[in-house]
Formats: structure tokens, C-alpha cells, sequence
């Protein structure tokens, strides 16, 4: 495949969805009022695990969490360009502080399930009661992950990133990864990126401003993106250039990968010239 050399690692709340997967379960359910009274109590991950308890001792099943999850917002085009960039044959991947029941919904209600090799995010499952349960991915209590950076107690995605590099570094061929986040535990997993490597972080975002902030401690090329046209636009961009300099430095012909990445892209998707890209600088 054109693009079997790319590696694409993608939060998923705000950058896959275009909301807060926990959020916009709890809204939905009319369960807010209590989700912002317990906030100052307990973790975040914690949290939602009692609201799961709470919403089930008042009589919400799985089949009404499933059909609030379905009806979670998301651009087509960013569904276009997962499914484009999994057609090309990228290795994609999702890190996320969600959860693996509210993920694999969405991602399945989509047809983009089968386009994932590994989703790294915090446990669910529904226990004989019909309750959904949430844990830690870190167990925090026990086995702290000690991050400086500002990474919430139950996942460092830095150290995700950090396994996702050890295994792609005993393969045979270089691998080049693009990751896209917009939130604040986005950040620690840019500083891991190497050169040659893409940062896309979602502008005006947590992740944005911290990336522009602190610039000069990103070794890989960033690049913003905020909608889901730029989304498509900026990944499907990379995926190409990569792949074109690839072929390049190994003499294939570059023009024909161009022709492929092309034809795997919907009518109407953004794959002129990227001149308007918006870059941070050094």
C-alpha cells in the first residue's frame, strides 16, 4: 500500500468527535446537574463511573447510553479521511482519555472500527447487572504515572506514544507517525515525536496553545488544523507528502503514489495545493 509506511495516532473527543464523549453522554441523559456536583469531589475517570451508577439506579439501560452515543456529532469528512487514510494503508491508531465502550460505538455506528489497529483508551465494560463500569487506563492509586506535564492522573499518553515507538522501532522500515489532539493531554505525547514526525494539533485548543508556547520543545513539524475539511485536508496532505518523499529517497515513481493517494480521496476533498496551511514556527 502507497501509505504503509505512516503511522496515524488520533485522540478522539474533540478531534475524531466534535465534542466531549463524556459530556455529551451525561448532558443527553439530563444527568449534568449532578455530574457538576460531584466534579470537585473526585477524578474525572472516577466520576464517570458513578455517574454510570447513578444513571443506572435510575433506570437508564445500555441501549439508551448506545443510542445517545450514535447520535454524537462528527463531520462527515473526518469520516472520509479515516477512511481514505486507512484505504492507503496507514497504520492507524487512537490514544484517548474516553472509554473503550463509548469509543467502539461510535467507531462501529460508523463503519470506522475496522480502521483502527489499536485504541488506547480507559476500560469499560457492562457488568450482570446491565451497569457500564469505567476504570483507570493508569491505575493511579497504586502505580502513578508521575508525569510533570500536564496529563490527567488515570492516562499519560507520553507513555503510550513511547510503546507505540519502541515497537515500530524494530521493524524493518522507518515509520513516520502524524498525530492529531486538541486537549491538554495532548501535549506530552507531541514532545516524544521526533524529527520528520507531524504534530496536528486542533487550533484554538488547549493543545494549540500549549504547542505554541513551547515551540522550540517540539522536535517534529507542526501544522493546526480546526474544522473537519482542514482535518481531512492536513491529514490526507501528509499521508501524500510522506509517502511522495519516501518514494523519492527509495527512486520509485512519485507521481503515480500521488495519482493513488488521489483517487482514495472523496469528490470535493481537499487536495489542492496547501498553500494556506497554517504552520507554527519555531
Amino acid at each position: 500500500m502507497a501509505a504503509s509506511d505512516v503511522v496515524v495516532v488520533m485522540d478522539f473527543d474533540k478531534t475524531i468527535i466534535d465534542c466531549d464523549s463524556d459530556n455529551w453522554v451525561v448532558d443527553e441523559l439530563g444527568a449534568t446537574e449532578l455530574f457538576n456536583q460531584l466534579l470537585p469531589t473526585m477524578p474525572w475517570n472516577s466520576l464517570m463511573d458513578r455517574m454510570m451508577k447513578e444513571l443506572h439506579s435510575q433506570g437508564t439501560k445500555i441501549e439508551d447510553i448506545v443510542a445517545v452515543l450514535k447520535r454524537t456529532p462528527i463531520h462527515s469528512r473526518i469520516i472520509q479521511a479515516i477512511k481514505s487514510a486507512y484505504a492507503l494503508g496507514c497504520d492507524m491508531k487512537i490514544v484517548s482519555d474516553a472509554n473503550v465502550f463509548f469509543i467502539d460505538t461510535i467507531l462501529k455506528h460508523h463503519g470506522l472500527k475496522e480502521c483502527f489497529s489499536e485504541i488506547n483508551t480507559n476500560p469499560s465494560f457492562v457488568d450482570e447487572e446491565g451497569r457500564l463500569r469505567i476504570f483507570p487506563y493508569h491505575d493511579f492509586t497504586e502505580h502513578p504515572h508521575g508525569c510533570p506535564h500536564p496529563c490527567p492522573p488515570n492516562m499519560c499518553k507520553a507513555i503510550v506514544i513511547e510503546r507505540i515507538q519502541a515497537s515500530l522501532s524494530a521493524m524493518e522500515e522507518k515509520k513516520t507517525i502524524i498525530y492529531m489532539g486538541d486537549g491538554l493531554g495532548d501535549f506530552c505525547p507531541s514532545l516524544k515525536l521526533g524529527d520528520g514526525d507531524y504534530m496536528l494539533p486542533r487550533k484554538d485548543f488547549p493543545v494549540w496553545d500549549l504547542v505554541c508556547k513551547n515551540r522550540s520543545l517540539i522536535k517534529a513539524e507542526v501544522c493546526e488544523w480546526s474544522n473537519g475539511e482542514e482535518f481531512e485536508h492536513a491529514l490526507l496532505h501528509f499521508i501524500t507528502k510522506i509517502t511522495i518523499d519516501k518514494s523519492n529517497t527509495n527512486g520509485n515513481n512519485a507521481a503515480q503514489l500521488y495519482s493513488d493517494c488521489k483517487v482514495q480521496t472523496m469528490p470535493g476533498s481537499s487536495h489542492q495545493a496547501f498553500s494556506q496551511t497554517l504552520y507554527v514556527p519555531h
